[in-house]
């Protein structure tokens, strides 16, 4: 019997040879920790998924929004809500009529013409030295850098193919400055369509990402 055996032991629980028996790590401790770390990833998609139903039901704020328009799984783009530009009526508009071509009445016979269609004609007469003669396409709307968002669009329905040109005037009339190849302003009917076009809002957001 070896001198392990406890007294009072043999048979199948004798101990033979000099060292101790190596005893097994208890697998206790391996199922705690994988318990605890199962807790923690249930209670981390658990808040995820709250946090989701508070965005969804909350409203979310403008990106939510954006989201939504865009439609499912597309990223909100900068800036997508963008505020509704209203264009300003021919009444509200001041435009001054000038003629730089040699044919004479030409301002003149446009200004009655822009005045019908509802305008305020300022001055009536030659184009200033800078411009006469040296117009070679339909014409000219020249006015103070604001004018290109509000007067310009407006009143550009009248004259197809007119350049647009700004300059430091701080007053909120415009210019309009016939050149060589005008012919005549945009047919009424054509004019009142291209009018009502800008009134109308801008098309919603596509689906598409």
């Amino acid at each position: 019997m070896s001198m392990l055996t406890p007294p009072g032991m043999g048979g199948k629980y004798r101990i033979t040879g000099d060292a101790y028996p190596r005893m097994r790590r208890p697998r206790r401790r391996r199922r705690i920790m994988a318990a605890a770390l199962a807790t923690v990833v249930a209670l981390g998609l658990g808040g995820w998924g709250t946090l989701q139903l508070i965005d969804v039901f909350g409203g979310g704020g403008t990106d939510s929004r954006a989201r939504t328009a865009a439609g499912p799984g597309c990223k909100p783009r900068k800036n997508a809500v963008k505020p509704i530009h209203v264009p300003l009526k021919p009444a509200q508009i001041t435009v001054n009529v000038y003629n730089a071509t040699p044919r004479a009445g030409l301002a003149k016979s446009t200004a009655d013409e822009l005045k019908k269609r509802g305008f305020v004609i300022g001055k009536v007469g030659n184009a200033p030295a800078a411009y006469d003669k040296k117009v070679p396409g339909p014409g000219i709307l020249l006015g103070a850098t604001g004018a290109r968002d509000n007067a310009f669009p407006v009143l550009g329905t009248q004259l197809k193919g007119a350049a647009l040109k700004m300059d430091t005037r701080a007053t909120a009339d415009v210019d309009l400055i016939i050149g060589t190849a005008f012919k005549t302003l945009t047919p009424p009917k054509d004019a009142t369509a291209a009018l009502a076009a800008l009134a109308k809002p801008a098309p919603a957001p596509s689906g598409k990402c």
